[in-house]
Parts: structure tokens; sequence; C-alpha cells
């Protein structure tokens, strides 16, 4: 009976569902895989037939998981992701490389913590292939469920979003209240006077938001009346050493090259409730490439011994 069921999962059904789970509408399902909407409900309803259980609730507002569909989403998106791994490593085969290793990570791992990381796995793997993207921490765990990524480096994404997924700490990480070398706050600077400037705060998504919304909320402090909320490196570097004079609140990775560098300081400020640790995220369920361990590995000896 088992083995009837599973000769006749497609991967179009996994398809459906992984997609339709992603985008939360039938509709925006259909879009990105390229099929009509009763033609996706359909290979939806085929699916559950199939395994003698609902997955999705329907409504107007779109689709939810039900308990059944929870435990069913994190091995369909597995094994789709196995299958991307494997039509990568034929790719790569085919060129005469290994199978390529692909990272995303936060922009304080990407700008300080990574680069000393690659050089080390080039010389572990010297034949392996290697992508780093960077971006906001809910679309990184996206692309990691979805195979597009094999690990994403960071802080941690909020405990619900981190089910068939698992959590390698590597190091605590400080957020801080940083300016430019020369503002005028940055010998003396606390969170009051702070309010009299411009204010770059991290936006809703970012893996930090909560923290510095819970560190102002300890405070007392509320909102800045010159707050920006912004997750972009660049821009952030440009208004905090440019003519703006900003005072950006961003985890000490983005900047500590800035501030080794002596163009950034940070303002003496208390903000140890704001540490958190900073790891490996990877699928729990899926055995990693040789590559992958690898790159694991270089991750774990480049750690700062304690």
């Amino acid at each position: 009976m088992e083995t009837n069921r599973l000769r006749r999962i497609k991967m179009r059904h996994l398809s459906a569902f992984v997609e339709t789970v992603r985008c939360g509408s039938l509709k925006s399902a259909a879009e990105r895989i390229g099929l009509t909407q009763p033609a996706i409900s359909k290979t939806l309803k085929d699916l559950e037939d199939i395994l003698g259980v609902p997955l999705l609730l329907r409504d107007r507002g779109g689709v939810t998981l039900t308990r059944e569909g929870a435990v069913f989403r994190q091995f369909a998106e597995g094994g789709l992701a196995a299958l991307g791994h494997g039509m990568a490593a034929l790719d790569a085969l085919g060129a005469g490389q290994g199978a390529p290793v692909r990272i995303g990570a936060l922009p304080s791992v990407a700008a300080d913590f990574l680069p000393d990381v690659v050089q080390h796995f080039a010389d572990l793997s010297p034949a392996t292939p290697i992508t780093v993207e960077d971006g906001g921490i809910g679309g990184l765990v996206d692309r990691l469920r979805s195979g597009d990524l094999d690990l994403v480096i960071g802080r941690m994404a909020r405990p619900e979003t981190m089910t068939g997924l698992s959590f390698t700490p590597l190091y605590a990480e400080q957020v801080i209240f940083a300016v430019a070398a020369d503002h005028a706050l940055a010998a003396k600077g606390d969170l009051e006077s702070v309010r009299a400037h411009r204010v770059l705060y991290p936006p809703p998504g970012s893996a930090i938001r909560p923290l510095v919304d819970r560190f102002m909320l300890t405070e007392g402090a509320g909102s800045f009346p010159n707050q920006m909320e912004t997750v972009s490196g660049a821009f952030g570097r440009a208004m905090t050493l440019g003519p703006a004079q900003a005072v950006w609140i961003i985890s000490q990775g983005v900047v500590a090259r800035d501030i080794a560098a002596g163009r950034m300081v940070a303002l003496p400020i208390d903000t140890r409730s704001m540490e958190g640790p900073v790891g490996i995220m990877a699928r729990s369920e899926e055995e990693p490439a040789p590559a992958v361990r690898l790159l694991r590995q270089a991750l774990l000896e480049a750690v700062p011994a304690a």
C-alpha cells in the first residue's frame, strides 16, 4: 500500500503543493508554475486523495496548512531540494567541476565573517564552485527550504519559521548604534541625544528588528522622530558616512571593517541585551553533500576562540 502511494506521487504534485504553500494562494502559485488555477486545484486534490489526508484549507483569503500539511511540507520541500542538488551536481560534472555550494548570508555575516571562510574553503576544496548571496532572513530561509541554497548563515529566523531546519551556533553578535568617526555624537552620544539626528532603523522582517524594538521598549524610548527604515548595507553606509551623518542601528558585523579602519565608531550605549547567536541554518532531514560538510568545517574553524 505504501509503495503504491509513492509510485502515484509525481513531481507535479510536489511542485504544486510547495509553490502553493510558498505563495499563499492558488492563483499566485498557478502563475508561478505556468498552470491554470483549476489545473493546480485538481493537482492538489489528486495529491490529497493519494495521501488520504487534507493538506490545505482553502478560503477567500488564500490557503493555510492543515496539521498534516505542515508535516508533509518539510518532506516535500526536502525531496524537491534533493532533486535540485542532483541536477546541479550533474551539470557541474559535465562541466568538469565539483557540485556547487550555494550560501545565503545575512549582511553582517557577508561583510565581516564570511570572506575569510570562503578563502579557507577554497583551500579545502579548490575545485568546488561557490556562490554567496546576502539578503533578509525571511527570503533566505524560504530559498533554503526550496533548495536554492545549501546553507544560510546568520541570526536564527523566528522559531515558527524554523520547522524542518536546524541551527548550529557559531558566535554571538552585538547590535550597535554606529556613526561616522567625525560625528558630533562620536565621543559622548547617549540614547536621548540620538533623538536629534536621523536614525536608520531595521525594517520589519529583518533578523534584528524584534531585538531593537524590545530594547527601545525596555529603555522607554519609543520611536525616533526622524527615523528611516532600511536593510541596505550600501545605503546605510552612504547615509552614515555621507553628509546626512545618520545614526545607524545595525549588527556590528556589517560595519566591523569600517570601525577597524577608523571610519565609524560605536556609540557608548549599552546594547548587550541585543546580543544574539549567529549560526548555520540547514535542512535538518537532509544528509549534506561532501562539499557542504567541508564548508561547515571551514565555518566552525573560523570562529574565534572564546
